[in-house]
């Protein structure tokens, strides 16, 4: 893209891709970049801005991930965040040590609001600390622009350099003036004009990929979730009958999904795409008997993906590009996205076997989390209904069942989360006719995207989870039912909120819903005696079960 852009410089720590997320919220271009770019490379792409991330390592260590004294004097603005302000400090002559404490988690924090970093942010406030080290000794020229309780430089600047270092994460949920603080870097430290959009990504993709494709053919995998339906409408829009839709149903979707994705996306839907249904439930049953270990499923799941393509493929001629929903976040899990470590694998970036019968892989959404496929759905014209639709993973209740699978256990949680989504959405409903009056059902005629996405969390009340299911876990125990004992199976129900899907916090669902779930799953699916709710936040944990 020829617009301004910031650049992200990656060390390996997990929030990376998150950071160029709140980038972008500012309507500011911007991509990620290994700390080994050289740095001539760094100069021919004329950044506005540098940001530097997080990492694991200790920056004073042998051997540590760092960059050249060089890439502070291009007259760049440039922003370290946690290991990048302590590698900054490092690099520039200052100190870093080993901290008497570590710091982790929600803190009390001061700020110097005259410093252009914190303009409107209050002068004390909460953020999100994470390191073992700190800045014990400041570079010349530089000041401390905020501390906390035991960090005496949680930020600095060097304001004559446009040099500045945040030594805690604002580009986390939990440092809720972060988002500020980033647009006060990128829109008035850097000077951006805030000129990149969903329109402009949503055109210049159509454009690329109509050039990569020419006249081949692109074989898509439809799930019917968010991000590979929005797939489809850009590839659709791009290259029309070129495209061939095959919907796999692998025997691991939600209840009813597979008619529902029919229904959709087939003959007489409201697409019109070439699409092709494969019953495939026994086929996924066999290879996954016994298989217990995650990422061995997950590969299991995403090697049939590729040989039903494959199989496919042969039936309609040639197919000259497979087409997949990939995602950020799946990029950033899988450990593909930079420097950052593996936490688990996805089936769309991980499970790839070494062989793939097609040209290439094109992966249209593969720069974009999650609410910005949902932005590009919109002006896509997909259906709200669709773009807002709970997201699903590719492998589906393959990872929602704790231990091996069963078509048994399928069917139990296929029923559990059926009444748990549809308890919750039917409080939601409830909650809006009696909080909402008027405005419930007001026209979005004539709203930009960007209104239509805000309209949507505004109009749902604060404890509505951004993604909520059931798992089943392999814990089984005993209970009283009917007067007899019974020994089952225990369900977690998993509720979050999010707008990344990069940090999450476990919705606040109002107990009497719980209650209702809880009671409606005993009663309803035969298997389950137990109801866990699963409060574990994202960091430490993940959203996903598996």
């Amino acid at each position: 893209m020829n617009k301004e852009k910031v650049l992200v410089i990656d060390f390996g720590g997990q929030y990376n891709q998150l950071v160029a997320r709140r980038v972008r919220e500012c309507n500011v271009y911007c991509e990620i970049y290994s700390y080994k770019t050289p740095l001539e490379k760094i100069k021919e792409m004329n950044p506005k801005g540098i940001i530097l991330t997080g990492g694991p390592s200790s920056c004073y260590e042998e051997g540590a991930a760092t960059c050249s004294p060089d890439l502070f004097n291009l007259g760049v603005p440039v922003l370290g965040l946690c290991y990048g302000a302590q590698l900054m400090s490092h690099v520039l002559g200052g100190k870093v040590e080993r901290a008497a404490n570590r710091e982790y988690g929600k803190t009390e924090i001061d700020v110097d609001t005259a410093s252009e970093l914190f303009k409107n942010v209050p002068a004390h406030t909460t953020c999100w600390m994470s390191h073992f080290d700190y800045i014990s000794k400041l570079a010349p020229g530089f000041k401390s622009v905020a501390h906390t309780s035991s960090t005496p430089v949680a930020a600095m600047e060097n304001v004559e350099r446009n040099l500045y270092g945040i030594q805690f994460h604002p580009e986390v949920l939990h440092t809720p003036e972060g988002s500020k603080m980033l647009y006060n870097f990128v829109r008035n430290i850097c000077g951006c004009a805030g000129d990149w959009r969903m329109d402009t990504f949503v055109e210049d993709s159509i454009k690329r990929i109509r050039e990569k494709v020419g006249d081949g053919k692109v074989l898509l995998a439809l799930s019917g979730g968010v991000d590979s339906s929005v797939a489809a409408g850009l590839l659709s829009r791009a290259i029309g009958k070129q495209l061939t839709c095959v919907f796999v149903d692998h025997g691991l979707l939600r209840k009813n999904e597979g008619d529902e994705v029919e229904a959709v996306f087939g003959k007489g839907g409201q697409f019109d795409l070439n699409f092709i249904r494969v019953n495939a439930q026994e086929r996924y049953y066999a290879k996954l008997a016994g298989v217990t270990e995650p990422e061995r499923k997950r590969k299991i799941i995403g090697e049939e993906f590729i040989r039903v393509f494959e199989e496919e493929a042969k039936k309609i001629g040639a197919v000259d590009f497979l087409a997949q929903g990939t995602i950020y976040p799946d990029v950033v899990e899988s450990g593909l996205g930079g420097e950052s470590a593996v936490i688990k694998s996805h089936h769309n970036v991980g499970g790839l076997p070494d062989f793939v019968d097609f040209k290439e892989i094109i992966e249209p959404l593969r720069d974009l989390f999650k609410d910005e496929v949902r932005k590009a759905g919109l002006q896509l014209g997909i259906p709200e209904r669709l773009v807002f639709r709970q997201p699903f993973p590719g492998p589906g209740l393959g990872i929602r069942i704790i231990g091996d699978i069963t078509a048994e256990k399928v069917k139990m949680v296929q029923e559990a989360d059926a009444i748990y989504r549809e308890e919750v959405a039917k409080a939601a409903e409830e909650w809006k006719k009696a909080n909402l009056s008027d405005r419930f059902g007001e026209s979005k005629e004539g709203l930009s995207v960007d209104e239509i996405f805000s309209r949507e969390r505004e109009f749902n009340p604060d404890w509505m989870p951004d993604q909520y299911f059931a798992a089943l876990t392999n814990v089984r125990s005993v209970g009283v039912m009917g007067d007899e004992r019974t020994y089952d199976y225990a369900v977690a129900l998993r509720a979050v909120r999010t707008v990344d899907f990069m940090t999450a916090e476990a919705a606040n669902l109002p107990f009497e819903v719980l209650q209702t779930v809880m009671s409606r799953i005993i009663n309803e699916v035969r298997g389950i005696n137990r109801v866990f709710y699963d409060l574990t936040s994202k960091p430490p944990g993940t959203i996903e079960m598996e």
